[in-house]
């Protein structure tokens, strides 16, 4: 394992000890997810030759979902992708009016992350390299603004063929036009635009002279634009991540707004199938249940039912990860050993690893954990890994405390505390209700 930074270490750490993933230092943790993490990097071999694809990663609640998605996320960073990232919620889905449909591409393009900025907010880092790149080429010739301003309409001419690929070239050329004039409330402007910050088309006309906003209905089509773009300007391609899949199939309560938000799914899916979109990769993330569930999830649409059935040759233990669903399968309890092993390391830093707890105690915590959770903790691990670096943090603090004195029964958390409760939820289209415990 390569040397971790006091920098990673505390995030790891302060991360896992409040559920939650941490943004660096995945790979000083990873275990499992192999033939997993393969299938992805074919895909992404795939969206480099201009290819696309479309992936729905499947797990219960803690069986590390979100932790695989920032994991592929950094592979993705590494090999010269840009990376967009947004979780659904009722007020930003794929489909919807009032802005609900616009609000997921904003939420995306915020977080866009690149190589050299991981952490997101990397939008106008792009637009810069892009246009210096071009205007330091230029110019080393002899050029002038306006002919900086020409080598930009010839080097976004492909982008012409899409939806409203005029305004976004005249948008990015104003970008540039703010960048080397100093003038920032320009460039304000064209990130609003870009960012679809923008309600109405007169103040866009006003601010960019451009005469179209980004909005509910047309956000996707200027995500395969944008896809396009980021080609152009040097990257490898496009992958979105798009996570909490369970708020379509289970948060929404009227049947045509999830109807309306599955045929976006199905629309995304026949585009990425069909030829008609180039260079970008879709990743979807949720539960089982909006997945399987026939009279709420993605199945009870017919349509998206058969694009994502699975190989009904793919049983008893046999696997096809080229199926659109990866389902991350349970993590074995030797995964599970060397997972707590690598977070007894990160809590170490550059000290002995095995000051604090020995293999011994790892074995006899995971034993607790066994007895008390039963099997669901390989399934669902994030509340045992909270409870592990809880008992590494409280030996590092209180040097006279053993493993042996503190790692009793009650010490780690019980199969009621772990496993999640989901919401009840009134379904008046229906007039029914339903709740899962």
């Amino acid at each position: 394992m390569s040397r971790i930074s006091p920098r990673e270490r505390e995030s790891v750490l302060r991360s896992l000890s409040s559920g939650v993933v941490p943004a660096i230092g995945l790979h000083h943790i990873q275990v499992g997810r192999l033939e997993e993490v393969n299938a992805m990097i074919q895909d992404l071999d795939q969206v480099e030759r201009g290819g696309t694809f479309v992936r729905f990663i499947v797990g219960r609640y803690g069986s590390g979902k979100t932790f695989f998605l920032h994991l592929l996320k950094n592979v993705a960073l590494q090999r010269k992708f840009v990376v967009l990232e947004a979780d659904i919620t009722t007020d930003r889905r794929l489909h919807g009016s009032g802005g609900k449909g616009r609000a997921i591409y904003t939420e995306l393009m915020r977080n866009l992350a690149t190589r050299s900025k991981p952490e997101g907010g990397a939008l106008s880092n792009l637009i810069e390299r892009w246009a210096s790149d071009i205007d330091h080429s230029v110019r080393s010739q002899g050029g002038d603004d306006e002919s900086v301003k020409k080598a930009f309409a010839i080097s976004l001419r492909p982008l012409q063929e899409f939806v409203a690929g005029y305004d976004f070239n005249h948008v990015l050329t104003r970008y540039y036009e703010g960048f080397i004039s100093h003038n920032q409330p320009l460039q304000d402007s064209a990130l609003r635009w870009l960012r679809a910050e923008y309600t109405t088309k007169t103040e866009a006309r006003n601010d960019l002279g451009v005469r179209s906003i980004i909005d509910d209905d047309s956000w996707y089509d200027y995500i395969k634009l944008f896809a396009g773009f980021c080609r152009i300007a040097g990257y490898a391609g496009l992958m979105v991540s798009i996570d909490e899949l369970v708020v379509l199939s289970h948060r929404l309560a009227n049947t045509a707004a999830r109807n309306n938000n599955y045929e976006a799914i199905l629309r995304i899916i026949n585009d990425c199938m069909g030829g008609r979109a180039e260079g970008i990769g879709f990743i979807f993330a949720g539960t089982p249940d909006c997945i399987e569930d026939r009279r709420r999830g993605l199945s009870s649409y017919e349509a998206l039912a058969m694009r994502i059935a699975s190989n009904s040759f793919a049983k008893d233990g046999l696997k096809d990860f080229t199926s659109p669903v990866i389902r991350l399968e349970n993590l074995t309890p030797e995964d599970c050993f060397v997972l707590l092993s690598n977070l007894r390391r990160v809590h170490a830093g550059t000290e002995s690893e095995t000051r604090l707890i020995s293999d011994e105690g790892i074995s006899t915590f995971l034993q607790f954990c066994h007895n008390r959770i039963g099997a669901a903790y390989f399934q669902t691990p994030r509340e045992t890994i909270k409870s592990f670096v809880g008992l590494l943090r409280v030996l590092e603090q209180n040097p006279g405390k053993t493993w042996q004195e503190l790692l009793t029964p009650d010490a780690v958390p019980s199969k009621a505390e772990s496993d999640p409760v989901e919401s009840f939820t009134e379904v008046d289209d229906e007039n029914l209700a339903e709740f899962k415990l």
